[in-house]
């Protein structure tokens, strides 16, 4: 019996989607092509073409998925945390850890901005801010952050948290790099506390 048409799209995507994650996060975007993608999803170059245009639109593709993983993720360690500020912290610093992970390094902090440019512009960015912004707005009802305006620290803090992991990305000492950046992200988080 044959799938419905919407189930093989989906696969055919998800193929797609897992091949390019692969070449990709191996050889990177420059070096990988586009018969790697198709022949690593047993598929044609029309697959590509018809699903997501060219080789660039299966990059933003890769990216949604590995940022959707990444929110989950950060989601569980601020659920996971004592209280909502540590949530929050704890949040925020490991987003910019993960910028040591070889996939993520790779894939959203060296090709992805050289390919499709400031990071700030991404669509997803604009659910980062959202996201910031509700915590934000919690942790200065709870009285534990200070009065500052919602979508200016939001922002602020989204910009901070991505340039620290651009610059691990880019390091030559990506261990070290972290390591510094996160104790700074750490004392700038602090200086929004209430009676830090």
């Amino acid at each position: 019996m044959r799938k419905p048409r919407e189930e093989m799209i989906a696969e055919t995507r998800a193929k797609l989607i897992a091949a390019g994650r692969q070449a990709f996060g191996t050889v990177g975007y420059a070096a990988a092509s586009m018969d790697d993608f198709t022949a690593g999803a047993g598929l044609t170059r029309g697959a590509l073409y018809h699903h997501f245009g060219d080789k660039k639109g299966l990059l933003q593709a890769v990216i949604q998925e590995i940022d959707a993983e990444m929110t989950l993720r950060l989601n569980r360690i601020s659920a996971e945390a004592p209280n909502r500020w540590q949530g929050f912290v704890a949040e925020c610093v490991a987003y910019i850890e993960m910028a040591l992970e070889p996939e993520i390094q790779r894939i959203m902090f060296r090709d992805g901005p050289a390919v499709l440019g400031d990071v700030s512009q991404w669509p997803t960015n604009n659910g980062c801010i959202a996201a910031l912004s509700r915590s934000i707005a919690q942790l200065k009802a709870d009285g534990v952050m200070a009065e500052i305006d919602t979508e200016a620290a939001a922002r602020l803090i989204n910009g901070a948290s991505s340039h620290a992991a651009l610059w691990i990305a880019k390091s030559d000492d990506p261990e070290d790099t972290s390591k510094r950046a996160v104790r700074g992200f750490r004392t700038l988080l602090d200086g929004l506390r209430v009676n830090a």
